[in-house]
């Protein structure tokens, strides 16, 4: 196979663009500017850090099922672990989310891991309404019935019912999970693609400068 042949596989240009977007030392850099020692991107680790272990004890919940978790001492420890790392993930998410809010994240073209951002907290909260209705108690059976007035009223009651336990179940531990994992990743790889917003005060060093090359 001749190099220009090489060269038009879909395979080559799709392995050269990534590099190009995102080279080795944006995936894993060495170091990172002094502005990124901040309690507010403490608070977006923990999110992620939350997620894994909420993903970790769904599985083993799932695994072993509704007997398990509300009839075994073991299962209500591993149920409260899935529920207090659920309370730290929206905790540390919805502070990480402000705190970007209030930092302009969205500053020199990073609109997209901004929306990316906002629509993973969205999801996330449809993805907690499915946990806390998929209980499969007397505190499930209260929310799907107060809840699904709402969800009718909005017309996708035919499509979410929050009524049907096994739609629920199936929303919460496989689709809206993918969904959930697939928005970290992209939103992780936007910001080594784009890099951490700087304060304003660089950023608008950085303009005034790139004014005065021109």
């Amino acid at each position: 196979m001749s190099t220009s042949e090489i060269d038009r596989q879909w395979t080559t240009r799709l392995r050269r663009r990534a590099l190009e977007k995102l080279p080795p030392e944006k995936t894993l850099p060495d170091s990172q500017p002094s502005y990124v020692s901040s309690w507010i991107y403490v608070f977006g680790v923990t999110t992620i850090s939350a997620l894994i272990v909420v993903i970790a004890t769904g599985c083993v919940l799932a695994l072993r099922g509704p007997t398990w978790w509300h009839g075994s001492s073991i299962g209500h420890f591993v149920n409260s672990l899935h529920l207090w790392s659920v309370e730290i993930f929206f905790f540390a998410m919805v502070i990480h989310l402000w705190g970007k809010y209030f930092m302009a994240a969205w500053r020199g073209g990073r609109a997209m891991t901004w929306i990316t951002g906002m629509v993973l907290f969205l999801v996330s909260i449809v993805t907690a309404l499915t946990g806390y209705v998929s209980q499969s108690n007397f505190d499930s059976q209260w929310i799907s019935t107060q809840a699904k007035d709402a969800i009718n009223a909005s017309g996708g009651g035919a499509y979410f019912n929050l009524l049907n336990f096994g739609q629920m179940l199936m929303w919460h531990i496989v689709l809206l999970p993918l969904v959930l994992v697939f928005l970290v990743a992209v939103h992780v790889v936007l910001v080594r693609i784009k890099g951490v917003v700087p304060p304003f005060e660089e950023d608008a060093g950085q303009q005034s400068a790139g004014a005065s090359h021109e």
